[in-house]
């Protein structure tokens, strides 16, 4: 969210991503380093340091976001919900009803949930009716269960986006939540990032020992991974069709091309979406 918060001050153009509300849900001392980035050395600075920990990966966190809205955008129409697994700060729900009134429920660990509701309520005076929030997790807790609870309704055609987040969660984690979204209703769909199994192992570091080490070896927080060509048939077995999966190269060509920002993506995470069948 702060990498998001700082394209901002990027003119229109050259934004990698567009996200108004992104420096409001953040904390205090965040949002002050996001204004202190509005001189463009201080960014350039910014994104070589970045650069140190994992070539490309400001492009890649910042398009990954584009992704999501974009694929968001394109199905609202078609959709009866969503739901925004990992919600942490995110804003999407607060744009998406802009647009269109329809219930979003944003699910994260309860510590999460508490932050975002005071930060909503801090930037923007109350929580929505449209937007519930959902304290789960995934790791020990049933998701259908919690969000029956705010009033989901497996009829419903949902928009399930899972943003940076399967990477945290164990191989049981995450086949125990694709196995709840059996149920969801023909049409719905599926967007979620994942890192290569390949960096998780650490047979290909992409580049990145700095945050290999510091992820994966020291802090082992990340630990789960797929690789590129597994996913179709891994989609497949839970009932969803995928639709499109994109990486370095299609950030690359899709997302920093248009802005003529000399910018590379990382290979190491990749964004996919899938409609149910």
């Amino acid at each position: 969210m702060v990498l998001a918060a700082i394209e901002q001050h990027e003119p229109p153009e050259r934004r990698l991503v567009d996200d108004d509300l992104a420096e409001l849900f953040l904390p205090a001392r965040l949002r002050w380093l996001v204004r202190a980035m509005r001189p463009a050395p201080l960014r350039r600075a910014l994104r070589a340091a970045t650069v140190r920990s994992a070539p490309g990966i400001w492009a890649t966190l910042t398009c990954r976001k584009r992704f999501i809205d974009d694929a968001l955008d394109d199905a609202l129409d078609d959709v009866d919900a969503v739901v925004i697994l990992g919600a942490g700060l995110d804003t999407r729900a607060y744009r998406v009803l802009r647009r269109r009134r329809i219930p979003i429920f944003e699910v994260d660990l309860p510590v999460n949930i508490a932050r975002k509701a005071a930060a909503v309520r801090r930037s923007l005076g109350e929580l929505p009716l449209s937007v519930r929030l959902v304290a789960v997790d995934l790791e020990n807790d049933d998701l259908l269960t919690a969000l029956a609870e705010h009033g989901y309704n497996t009829d419903y055609r949902v928009f399930f986006l899972c943003e940076g987040v399967t990477q945290y969660l164990t191989d049981r984690a995450v086949a125990t939540t694709l196995a709840g979204l059996r149920a969801a209703a023909p049409g719905s769909r599926l967007v979620f990032t994942y890192v290569r199994r390949s960096f998780i192992d650490g047979t290909d570091r992409h580049g990145a020992t700095a945050l290999y080490r510091r992820m994966c070896q020291r802090r082992q927080m990340w630990r789960f991974g797929l690789e590129p060509d597994e996913v179709e048939a891994f989609l497949a077995g839970y009932g969803w069709r995928l639709v499109e999966q994109l990486g370095a190269e299609g950030i690359a060509r899709r997302y920093i091309a248009p802005t003529g920002r000399d910018l590379t993506a990382s290979d190491l995470e990749w964004s996919i979406s899938a409609i149910k069948q």
